[in-house]
């Protein structure tokens, strides 16, 4: 390439353009000059570095789109640390061309909302009910709203994602964030539903308040699912079994991150019509669910998303391990699943004592014991547990195993750092939180951990909607809005969603589980320059105050609209989850009214938070994923537009407070995941990294780690990422139905 500065005497040879729609103009300089000083507006970079750095070979007829392409691409180069801006410029510039092609396309310009909702339905990509909920006159009111230029604040990598991934075609940013704003609102009472609609619209599209990819992607569509989240158990007949694979592959097809739990399931060599060593156990049906997840793909952007959990006591459990480890029988394998291995506290307690761990099929135990194992927790597992241990020593049971515990618990460590799974969920910390213990139990955890509730095999699955705060640009006097704004759209969502099965509607309409969570934590700390590993006190502080809005606005809403329907004796109903708070404050009595107003309305969400891990959603958010610690100050991502450079919002003024999580003590971050989780009634996406070039990190230490998980209550461990010694890392996928 011939670089060549734009004063260069050279372009006065260049007399022609070609524009986008084929149009030959005269080449204007001055025009592009113009171009970089407006897309380098407000910005601390000076725009004479862009224009010296040009690299196009400038001949006659040269095409704009050929410009733009090279303006963008040193915009990249040019991004460092010291000046991060040049990936906004390339944002800027890209966005442009999202504005220039769409208004081509379509014949109309932006800021059209009236013509824009018409031509999408008449083209089948809207839903004509907006027409229908609001009036011309209320259409084009709303249409004053938008704010074309909050499209600029878009780095280039947000921008990518944006448009590939959550636009339709022919639709720009503000329009997008406008119609789901007026959807959201359609719930509302008539009289209030504009400006609640211009409300959430404002906390939208300025990148306050993340939605998950069902509710973004789907919302303005024919006949869309909302819910991001669901979880399956299956029970041990042919009917229910095949039952759930229809179940995952409708999921699946509607863009939601499914769970299933095999517990129930008899083991390999179990009986079957009172044959012996009939049943195949748990994996065949694993290898099904798996290929179903391959054939039934998530809308179109990759496949369908799939956790399988297996209690730890079941016999298969051996066997579950080894899915997806390179050794073994390849015909036993699951390589496109997640798997999640439930643990309970008398485990851990064996583990700690080194006691022996007896291994059983839950079929035997169901018929000769009446024991449902796999429907117990706590107290009542323990003791059906040493019933159990004690039939097996009198001859009463046949199909057991007795395995050392620490071995069990080692080949859980080492299957993580091969693969970076199995997920652990840990059933009673889970349980004994559960605010609906009356009306049933959690089996386990959601695809990315993080959610989960009340599942009964063959009459409900566990469904969740989410979203998640943007703690990078919410300021601290917003915070109470934005939360109470984010359980008022959740709470319309399950009104407004289409879940692709009855089961799902059914759990829906009974519990109202809602998921909000937060990303942009490690932003927000660095903002105010405290570092991650010993802010505590501070996060502790925050997400009291994001627990308490959220806690209020559900019960204003339960004033509005009435309590969720099975409220009547849940942990809200007998205070104990209130009890729970205050036991927690750093101020009890900011509680107090929150209390007396409970016990007088009720609550309208049975369960509120749920952090999800959102590492691409956060790309579009422009901070950093969910509350774990910056995983890398600056790097560079690739994807089909190239090398992209990545970096966080404070990155230039506030460099020193961004510690990368793998130079972290992970027990210092776990102090801060279990403050967290004290005010987050479901779970947290805990993503952990070992960093195996640093002196102590050793399987000891990751022992220890995971040990103090547990102690701290923290409810889930996501994925397990190790960097080698090498450099190199386990990379992970994530489930785009739980991206926010």
């Amino acid at each position: 390439m011939i670089t060549q500065d734009l004063q260069d005497p050279k372009l006065k040879n260049v007399k022609t353009a070609i524009k986008r729609d084929g149009r030959i103009a005269k080449f204007d300089v001055e025009k592009v000059k113009k171009v970089i000083s407006w897309a380098t507006e407000g910005l601390d970079i000076n725009p004479l570095k862009l224009e010296s750095s040009i690299d196009v070979i400038f001949t006659d007829k040269i095409k704009t789109t050929l410009i733009q392409e090279n303006l963008i691409y040193h915009c990249l180069s040019l991004t460092s640390i010291k000046e991060p801006d040049w990936r906004i410029v390339a944002g800027r510039l890209l966005m442009m061309n999202r504005w220039k092609d769409t208004q081509r396309s379509r014949g109309y310009k932006y800021g059209n909302l009236l013509k824009h909702i018409k031509t999408m339905i008449s083209l089948n990509r809207y839903d004509e009910k907006i027409l229908k909920l609001y009036s011309e006159k209320e259409i084009n009111e709303a249409s004053q709203w938008m704010e074309q230029s909050r499209d600029l604040e878009y780095d280039y990598a947000a921008t990518v994602l944006l448009t590939n991934r959550y636009l339709i075609d022919d639709e720009l940013p503000q329009e997008a964030y406008l119609i789901i704003s007026l959807l959201l609102a359609s719930i509302e009472k008539k009289e209030k539903r504009i400006s609640q609609a211009k409300i959430f619209y404002d906390i939208l599209s300025k990148r306050k308040l993340s939605l998950a990819t069902p509710i973004l992607l789907n919302l303005r569509r024919v006949k869309g699912n909302l819910s991001s989240c669901f979880i399956i158990t299956m029970d041990d007949d042919i009917d229910s079994i095949f039952d759930t694979i229809t179940k995952v592959a409708r999921i699946s097809k509607n863009g939601g991150g499914v769970g299933i739990n095999l517990s129930k399931i008899r083991a390999k060599g179990s009986w079957v019509a009172k044959h012996k060593n009939a049943s195949g156990g748990v994996v065949p049906w694993i290898k099904i669910l798996n290929d179903t997840a391959v054939a039934v793909n998530q809308m179109g952007k990759r496949s369908g998303a799939v956790t399988t959990s297996l209690d730890i006591w079941h016999l298969d459990i051996e066997d579950f391990l080894e899915l997806q480890t390179e050794n073994g029988d390849q015909r036993r394998k699951a390589y496109d699943i997640f798997p999640q291995v439930i643990i309970y506290d008398l485990f851990m307690t064996y583990l700690k004592e080194n006691k022996p761990w007896h291994l059983f099929d839950p079929y035997e135990v169901k018929q000769t014991l009446k024991i449902d194992l796999p429907s117990l927790f706590g107290k009542n597992f323990e003791k059906a547990y040493l019933k159990c241990i004690l039939a097996y020593e009198n001859k009463q049971l046949k199909l057991v195993k007795t395995i050392n515990t620490k071995d069990l618990f080692k080949q859980i460590m080492k299957t993580q750092l091969e693969t970076g799974m199995p997920y652990i969920f840990f059933k009673d910390s889970a349980n004994l939180d559960n605010p609906n213990n009356h009306e049933g139990y959690i089996p386990a955890g959601n695809l990315c951990m993080e959610s989960f509730s009340n599942v009964s095999a063959n009459k409900e699955i566990h469904t969740c909607n989410l979203v998640s705060l943007n703690l990078a640009n919410i300021k601290d006097d917003e915070l109470e809005m934005v939360c109470t704004n984010s359980v008022r759209i959740l709470d319309n969502t399950i009104d407004l969603t289409q879940t692709p099965d009855d089961q799902s509607s059914f759990h829906n309409d009974k519990y109202r589980t809602i998921g909000i969570g937060a990303m942009g934590l490690a932003d927000y700390l660095a903002n105010k320059e405290t570092p991650y590993e010993g802010s505590s006190s501070v996060v502790g502080y925050l997400f009291e105050k994001i627990a308490l809005y959220c806690v209020k606005a559900s019960i204003t809403l339960a004033k509005e609209r009435g309590a969720y329907k099975t409220y009547i004796g849940s942990m809200w109903d007998n205070q104990d989850r209130i009890k729970k708070y205050m036991s927690n404050s750093y101020n009890k009595e900011i509680w107090l009214g929150v209390k007396k107003d409970l016990k007088k309305y009720g609550i309208r969400n049975s369960q509120i938070l749920a952090i999800a891990p959102n590492a691409s959603s956060a790309l579009v958010q422009g901070c950093t994923p969910s509350v774990l610690p910056i995983f890398s100050k600056f790097y560079y991502d690739k994807n089909a537009k190239g090398v992209v450079p990545i970096c966080p919002i404070f990155i230039k003024d506030k460099f020193w407070y961004y510690k990368e999580y793998k130079h972290m003590d992970l027990k210092a971050v776990n102090t801060v995941i279990a403050e967290i989780q004290k005010w987050v009634d479901t779970g947290i996406s805990y993503e952990l990294i070992f960093n195996l070039n640093m002196p102590n990190i050793n399987a000891k230490y990751i022992y220890d780690v995971m040990i103090d998980i547990w102690e701290k209550r923290i409810k889930t461990i996501y994925y397990i990422r190790t960097i080698q010694k090498d450099g190199s890392s386990l990379e992970k996928q994530e489930c785009i139905s739980c991206a926010n």
